[in-house]
């Protein structure tokens, strides 16, 4: 049935009384109306009781759960055209979900071409949307810092930002905090993402010049948050270029060679690793750590030395440089350095705490991994030296891990045997370790899901694997194939009997 709907949810001030309904006519869906203002913001008038005030925010509520249903079904060309003022009030709303309602909408309108124009010519609308990322609310300045985003997609939304006196209102919210400005830089730095196009708009209206700015800054807390947001830039190609262009990767490098001298580094150079670990792995991490060598020296000394902080930086850092094929190879160029750092990490991965023990697990996955096809004899043989280099006796290290009650432990030394489980040195291990298959195919040691997943996954690497046949043997491999068949959660039926008479 079509309705012609119109939504009410105010307050009369003079008598207090709620007003809420529905009025029908024969008309489609599309010629719904609606009205989000409040003829009094609630909590200003004495009148009422708290009681009131809550019915009236439960109404309130429920009026945007209604709206949100009926705005689905209109096309967003049409909400841009016949609900321009009902949008723009609900900016003004007091209450934060009206507000986010009304954002979302606009984000909705602002993905349809055809819808495009009619936002851009909105002025008004798109400042109050800047404005509410200067909002108290973090929520509502979410969903605004959203949508602005969006409506960057394109050349014309940016010329609507960057070319109008809508960046002088973004520089004003700036002005609000520290807090608001540093939402603003986020804005920035994810618009600035999307294309080379859009960074020159970024730059061209001194935004991020002056992020960078306060990046190499006085300010050790500011620093720390300019970096995170630096490393996000840096994750698209035109942004590292336009970082090595302004020379501020250097910058970053000498930053970190001076940290010694620094007694405030321990706050910001944790986030300047992170950053040249990041940046080896979308880059070169042989040209990185070769251009850059303090990057790779101080993770060293970081994995090396006793702040636990500096400790799981490293260890992550690591394991994220030995992700891919030429990170491991820089590492094997170091030689026994690091096969030190790795003794290290064998130890903190038996004897600390549990959330740096799982660190630890986590970054030597990713450092044992080798795909099938990059099985050369060097690679192979790297990869078992690097295992022997964790402790006397690496398999009873992780088999002990993996029998401790606790799933992050247990599902951690399982990913390291899957990671391992595919060559032909580490099969050969396991099968020389006591009872290993056997644990392996058992499936009463995994009570929970998690270390039924990760347990399927070692089954499925080991059974997967070109040599597991002839290093382990038939029966064994039988084992795993028949593990693997029968999938994760499989439990055995168990054949009962029942005697009459049997108490």
């Amino acid at each position: 049935m079509s309705l012609r709907i119109k939504w009410e949810c105010w307050v009369e001030p003079s008598s207090g009384t709620r007003r809420h309904s529905f009025l029908r006519a024969p008309y489609g869906l599309r010629d719904m109306t609606f009205s989000w203002g409040s003829k009094r913001p609630i909590g200003i008038a004495n009148e009422g009781t708290d009681q009131d005030s809550t019915l009236e925010l439960e109404q309130i509520a429920l009026c945007v759960v209604i709206l949100e249903r009926f705005l689905q079904a209109l096309e967003p060309v049409d909400i841009a055209r016949n609900y321009k003022e009902e949008l723009q009030r609900g900016l003004y709303h007091p209450d934060d979900s009206v507000k986010i309602l009304a954002i979302t909408q606009v984000g909705r309108i602002v993905e349809c071409s055809a819808a495009l124009a009619e936002i851009f010519n909105n002025l008004e609308l798109l400042k109050q949307i800047i404005l509410s990322i200067g909002g108290d609310k973090l929520s509502v300045a979410k969903e605004a810092i959203k949508s602005i985003s969006k409506i960057a997609q394109t050349t014309s939304g940016l010329d609507v930002l960057f070319s109008s006196n809508l960046l002088t209102e973004l520089k004003n919210v700036m002005a609000i905090s520290d807090i608001v400005r540093y939402r603003v830089y986020e804005l920035v730095v994810e618009i600035s993402s999307v294309s080379a196009e859009s960074l020159g708009y970024c730059v061209t209206s001194g935004l991020v010049p002056q992020l960078l700015e306060e990046l190499t800054g006085d300010d050790v807390l500011i620093r720390v948050t300019c970096t995170e947001m630096v490393t996000s830039l840096a994750t698209t190609l035109h942004g590292r270029q336009y970082l090595a262009q302004q020379g501020i990767i250097d910058k970053i490098s000498n930053m970190i060679l001076g940290a010694d001298s620094d007694p405030f580094s321990g706050f910001y150079l944790p986030g300047l690793v992170k950053f040249f670990g990041n940046l080896a792995v979308v880059d070169s991490p042989q040209q990185i750590c070769e251009h850059y060598p303090a990057f790779l020296q101080k993770v060293f000394d970081m994995a090396e030395g006793q702040d636990v902080t500096m400790l799981g930086v490293a260890v992550d850092t690591l394991g994220i440089l030995g992700s891919n094929l030429e990170g491991k190879q820089v590492l094997q160029k170091t030689g026994s350095k690091f096969q030190t750092i790795l003794k290290r990490i064998g130890h903190h991965a038996k004897n600390s705490s549990t959330e740096m023990r799982v660190r630890c697990l986590d970054a030597l996955s990713s450092l044992f991994y080798l795909p099938e096809d990059c099985h050369t004899e060097d690679l192979l043989a790297m990869a078992r030296t690097w295992f022997h280099s964790l402790s006397a006796q690496p398999m009873d290290l992780f088999r002990s891990i993996a029998s401790q009650p606790f799933p992050e432990l247990h599902c951690g030394a399982l990913k390291v045997f899957t990671a391992i489980a595919n060559q032909s040195w580490a099969q050969k291990l396991m099968i020389e370790s006591p009872g290993f298959i056997e644990y392996v195919v058992d499936r009463t040691v995994d009570p929970d899901k998690d270390s039924k997943d990760a347990k399927f996954a070692l089954v499925k690497a080991l059974a997967g694997s070109k040599t597991v046949a002839a290093t382990m043997g038939n029966p064994h491999y039988l084992m795993l194939r028949a593990y693997l068949r029968e999938g994760p959660y499989y439990i055995k039926a168990v054949s009962s009997v029942a005697v009459e008479g049997a108490e």
